[in-house]
């Protein structure tokens, strides 16, 4: 697939897609399909927006590579002690920002509910994506990935992916 061919319907509709599969396999808990959704060589970065917006380069988690992103699966399976608790993704303004050949770049906002077990539902995070996607083998993955949280206090490990 190249994606310079498809119409700017088509493109928006497969990257809502790509996106929609992203946090449908976060908040359903198949966090050892997630890393299948990024290129051999991809990079996810969460990012605290002061940082961002002063072009700091700390970031909260920083991977560059597929193998880190099941790294930190492993880890969150095994390492981590945390109580149990679910998240719920929420998707919005999804706009593509530029596309060349087989490269497009996305960008969107979210919010993440994070639900305890007493029941009680809070936002957990919430910001934006800002993602350079490509065509692999005719699949659409994340080249990059750069989640920019608003929310200056996350009031519990970061442990799961945003």
């Amino acid at each position: 697939m190249i994606l310079g061919e498809l119409s700017d319907e088509a493109l928006h509709f497969r990257v809502q897609q790509l996106l929609a599969a992203y946090v449908e396999i976060i908040d359903d808990d198949r966090l050892e399909q997630w890393p299948d959704l990024f290129v051999e060589r991809a990079v996810y970065r969460v990012v605290p927006r002061e940082n961002a917006d002063r072009g700091l380069p700390a970031a909260a988690i920083d991977c560059d590579s597929r193998g880190m992103l099941v790294d930190r699966v492993v880890s969150l399976r095994q390492a981590h002690i945390y109580g149990l608790h679910y998240h719920r993704h929420l998707l919005s303004n999804l706009r593509i920002t530029a596309r060349d050949g087989d490269e497009v770049r996305a960008q969107c906002n979210y919010a993440v509910l994070q639900t305890r077990s007493n029941g009680e539902t809070s936002i957990y995070s919430a910001g934006k994506y800002v993602d350079r996607i490509v065509a692999e083998q005719g699949v659409l993955r994340f080249a990059e990935k750069h989640v920019i949280f608003d929310t200056y206090r996350i009031d519990s490990l970061m442990v799961r992916p945003l």
